[in-house]
């Protein structure tokens, strides 16, 4: 089988395309490929942002290969859901030994191996450095719309639709769906579109919150990546910082929350990114007589990133 993600470069954008014919649907295969991208984008300071997007012209993801599914539920045993959080920390911590995780690999917990997985990825996504933008080319559902959840930006086609539907297979999301989705548009309007499963269409999810914009289907690559190429020039250790900031703090007390914004900016503020930036503002303040944001060329270099460029030496 080929590879179901298919990556071009622009400067520090990558263009990352979810290909799997004939359905376009996310499985195994493409999780790991997902894991793989996600690294590589972490560990290259060249990578500034990633664009995932469908291949299919007017598909991003159908949703998660159903058939993968139902082989994982012939193969585990029916249990609780009490004991279904006891094996899922059971198996988490035991998979960390290879030998441990090989064994598991080949037995009725395969499934839950798998579905861990999915979840790091995504949580890798929104601790990373990298910038995360989807560009929903068309419908999604399912893991797919899971998978624009964890992302930072998600930009839609203007024919565009989005479902979370499995109450209509008979289970719950699976990929974070329950938390990310409340946590962006609220708990009442999430569990309706849960719960009814039904589909919504590009300007209902603009005014929901649930994607940042809508963009003509013809130009929509075009414009995520003008804005990607903009992002990309942000400082990956802050943005970091903010993102574990505001999706791991912000689900916490304000108290506690605080102290995690606190943390960051103090670890931040010392780096030399940071201190490179510092060092332009004031110098620019001292030789001009003015603050950067007074200055109409130095805005827009302030917007656009090019202020003070952490990647040039």
């Amino acid at each position: 089988m080929g590879k179901t993600i298919h990556i071009t470069r622009k400067g520090r954008v990558l263009l990352a395309r979810l290909h799997n014919p004939p359905y376009a649907l996310m499985n195994d295969q493409m999780v790991s490929e997902l894991a793989e991208l996600v690294a590589t984008a972490e560990s290259d300071d060249d990578i500034g942002v990633v664009v995932l997007t469908g291949a299919e012209p007017n598909i991003f993801l159908a949703h998660y290969d159903v058939s993968e599914l139902l082989r994982a539920a012939n193969q585990a045993p029916s249990i609780a859901e009490r004991q279904a959080v006891r094996a899922s920390r059971l198996t988490r911590g035991l998979s960390t030994l290879p030998a441990v995780r090989r064994f598991l690999q080949r037995s009725p917990l395969a499934g839950l191996l798998k579905l861990q997985r999915m979840h790091d990825v995504l949580v890798q996504i929104g601790r990373s450095g990298t910038i995360y933008v989807a560009a929903i080319n068309g419908s999604t559902a399912g893991s797919g719309l899971e998978l624009c959840l964890a992302c930072d930006f998600r930009y839609i086609a203007d024919d565009g639709e989005l479902a979370q539907p499995e109450v209509l297979l008979g289970f719950p999301p699976g990929a974070g769906g329950t938390q990310r989705l409340a946590r962006l548009i609220g708990r009442a309007k999430a569990l309706e579109l849960m719960l009814s499963g039904r589909i919504v269409g590009a300007e209902e999810a603009k005014n929901l919150g649930l994607v940042t914009d809508v963009f003509p289907h013809d130009q929509l690559i075009e414009k995520v990546m003008a804005v990607a190429e903009v992002l990309a020039t942000r400082y990956k250790p802050a943005v970091s910082v903010i993102k574990r900031a505001t999706l791991e703090g912000g689900s916490l007390p304000l108290e506690e929350g605080i102290l995690h914004e606190q943390a960051g900016f103090l670890a931040m503020l010392g780096s030399t990114g940071a201190k490179k930036a510092m060092r332009a503002y004031v110098s620019f303040v001292e030789q001009r007589g003015a603050i950067p944001a007074m200055d109409p060329e130095a805005r827009e270099q302030l917007q656009a990133g090019t202020f003070a460029p952490f990647y040039e030496n």
